[in-house]
């Protein structure tokens, strides 16, 4: 049950996010911005924890779940270090997630070869 939730919710954020791209004149770009701030938003007034203990990994893997692990960071880091954990935590708390697609980026980049698009 818990993958069939996961896969509903995680369906409904990218069909969303599809229905935006067709439906406005946003671009893939803005909409990864807008995701990412709303995660961000929803978990600094402490909305997206009891979302994404519902939807689990549906909710966490997305967009709005890095967003949601910067306001996270962010909020701990600050409790931790003060003012100074504005800077530090979002970097801090998403640097695995940052990482693993900087790597992924490098490994697509040496396995397949950019054309130009006609």
């Amino acid at each position: 049950m818990e993958y069939l939730k996961a896969f509903l919710i995680g369906g409904a954020l990218c069909l969303i996010g599809q229905l935006l791209i067709d439906k406005t004149g946003l671009t893939p770009a803005r909409i990864l911005v807008c995701y990412v701030v709303a995660g961000v938003i929803l978990g600094g007034v402490g909305l997206y924890g009891p979302f994404a203990e519902f939807a689990g990994a549906g909710a966490t893997v997305p967009l709005t779940g890095f967003g949601n692990l910067l306001a996270k960071g962010v909020k701990e880091a600050v409790d931790e270090k003060g003012f100074l954990g504005i800077f530090t935590g979002g970097l801090k708390a998403t640097a695995g997630g940052i990482t693993a697609a900087i790597a992924a980026g490098l490994l697509a980049s040496l396995l397949f070869r950019a054309k130009d698009k006609a």
